[in-house]
């Protein structure tokens, strides 16, 4: 019955080491059984050390305990686990086996995560659009009266302060003009990530010249479809963010990947292109790290707020989305953008 279980399950003994594991277990922690056989639970993947205070508690007061944590998937290129697990005793009040129940819920963190993203950008959008509304409508008259006023001026030096009004609602038109994004649907056209990438590469080191650029790219990746321009908009906006974030002078790695059967905006996909950007920088604060999508939301005094939203309206365009993960010395922003259609429900 153990071994047609959907649910990892083990059994440890009197010193925490395993004496069963279900075929279930071995697909989750990617360790057969013959290699876990007589292991302490402790070793068997990194991230199980936690495992050893709850087995200590549950021997102790003889009921179950749980708890949820992280822990490492070498099978899965170094990703995190996300496990909430119920430690048992085998035989209440007989024995010191323990039962180990473990659950995998990667996989609905990662929707929840994407669910907060796309209601973000829902949000997002409907800010762009009232930002839009409330900074046009008075700017077109603003730089309007500025014109008139200049045609009624004889004396060069007062005209200097009419070209500065005109100048600065200029310089407002243009980051609504941010805000917004280009209007069109894209012109999906197959393209070469690679070449992209390289592209947006030049034009970053050209800002940056002392800033280390590597690559980790994936030589069997097929042609995207995409609209060359908006991607290439998008991966800029966040290339110069992780070159600014390092001051120019740190690295930035950028990787590319296929994933197959991938769930993406709620929606499986055969392929899916992973693009990553990846830092050395002192990561995105905590404080902004819930709203960094958001427009006007920044990490650096000079920051307008717009490079983020775009970006994420942008890759949205072509049923993709933008995510991130970071901490201190390492932030990494992941573009995952579909190769080919959805796969039917």
């Amino acid at each position: 019955m153990l071994d047609a279980l959907a649910t990892a399950v083990l059994l440890v003994d009197s010193a925490d080491c395993v004496e069963y594991m279900n075929p279930a277990a071995e697909v989750l922690l990617g360790v057969s059984v013959r290699r876990a056989f007589a292991r302490s639970i402790a070793g068997l993947v990194p991230g199980f050390e936690v495992l050893q205070e709850l087995c200590a508690h549950a021997r102790e007061r003889q009921r179950s305990f749980g708890r949820a944590f992280q822990a490492m998937a070498p099978h899965r290129d170094g990703s995190e686990l996300d496990i909430v697990v119920k430690v048992s005793p085998f035989e209440e009040g007989q024995s010191r086996q323990l039962l180990i129940e473990l659950f995998d819920i990667t996989q609905r963190h990662q929707l929840d995560r994407e669910n907060t993203l796309v209601a973000q950008h829902g949000v997002s959008r409907r800010m762009l659009q009232q930002l839009a509304h409330e900074i046009r409508n008075p700017l077109g008259g603003l730089r309007g009266a500025a014109q008139l006023l200049e045609a009624e001026l004889d004396k060069d030096e007062l005209r200097e302060f009419t070209q500065v009004i005109i100048g600065e609602a200029d310089r407002l038109e243009g980051l609504v003009a941010g805000l917004l994004g280009p209007g069109e649907r894209p012109d999906l056209q197959p393209a070469n990530v690679h070449e992209v990438l390289e592209h947006v590469a030049m034009l970053v080191q050209g800002d940056a010249p002392n800033l280390e650029l590597l690559r980790d790219y994936d030589p069997s990746l097929p042609p995207l479809l995409m609209d060359r321009d908006q991607v290439t908009q998008a991966l800029l906006n966040l290339m110069r963010n992780a070159s600014q974030a390092t001051d120019g002078q740190g690295s930035v790695m950028l990787r590319t990947r296929v994933r197959a059967n991938h769930v993406l905006n709620a929606r499986r996909f055969k392929l899916v292109v992973v693009i990553d950007i990846e830092d050395n920088g002192p990561g995105v604060p905590d404080e902004i790290a819930g709203t960094i999508f958001y427009p006007l939301v920044s990490g650096r005094k000079d920051g307008s707020g717009i490079g983020l939203p775009l970006a994420q309206e942008l890759i949205n365009r072509h049923n993709g989305l933008i995510e991130f993960v970071s901490q201190p010395g390492q932030t990494v922003f992941s573009v995952s953008v579909p190769i080919l259609p959805e796969e039917p429900r």
